[in-house]
């Protein structure tokens, strides 16, 4: 009889199936790498996925205001970053902000373009502690549209949003007192229009 050497024999459940720890943890590691491959592959799309699924602590979206506005106040942390190589510079024009649950806030971020050549960027999103993305509700934001940013042009934009007084009664969730909500820009394909603009000005200078 021979053996195999490098490691030890493959662990089953009665029956010849495999382990469920070591199945789950297979699932696990899947679903990360794939998702990493989704978040480089396209941005639009991951946030498309993580709106659906919930992963990540993703936002909800709504078209209007909470109904129900409570006396219990939570704390929204704002956070920005940049994709490597992105060059903007982008942050938030609060650190945190107080205010009712169910309130809708109204909160700004500012991106400023330092180059001289047009830039296109998305931003991608996610709430922490996971447990409270659901509850954090966004009405509008600017990561919802391509930004597109001129040499030297500085944006404030806003995001509009509340939190979910279903929050209050989340078996997990109604222990948080603080939610930070987070963007990253990455850099974007230009549209079309201001490639054919850029190059028609670059035609022209020559």
């Amino acid at each position: 009889m021979s053996m195999e050497s490098g490691g030890a024999p493959e662990e089953k459940a009665p029956g010849g199936k495999m382990d469920p720890k070591k199945k789950t943890v297979l699932q696990a590691v899947g679903v990360v790498v794939v998702m990493g491959a989704l978040a480089w592959a396209s941005v639009p799309f991951y946030n498309w996925f993580c709106r659906v699924t919930g992963f990540g602590g993703t936002t909800s979206v709504a078209e209007n205001g909470s109904d129900e506005i409570l006396d219990q106040t939570i704390t929204v942390r704002f956070d920005a970053s940049l994709e490597r190589g992105m060059p903007w510079q982008f942050r938030p024009l609060q650190r945190e902000m107080e205010l009712r649950i169910g309130e809708t806030g109204l909160a700004f971020y500012e991106a400023y373009n330092p180059t001289d050549q047009v830039i296109a960027g998305t931003a991608s999103y996610n709430v922490a502690p996971y447990e409270g993305g659901g509850f954090f509700t966004k009405i509008d934001c600017f990561c919802f549209e391509l930004q597109v940013l001129q040499p030297g042009e500085r944006v404030q934009m806003p995001v509009t949003f509340y939190v979910d007084p279903e929050i209050t009664r989340d078996r997990d969730a109604k222990y948080l007192r603080h939610i930070t909500l987070s963007y990253t820009f990455h850099v974007t394909d230009l549209p079309e229009e201001y490639v054919d603009a850029s190059a028609a000005a670059s035609a022209e200078s020559n």
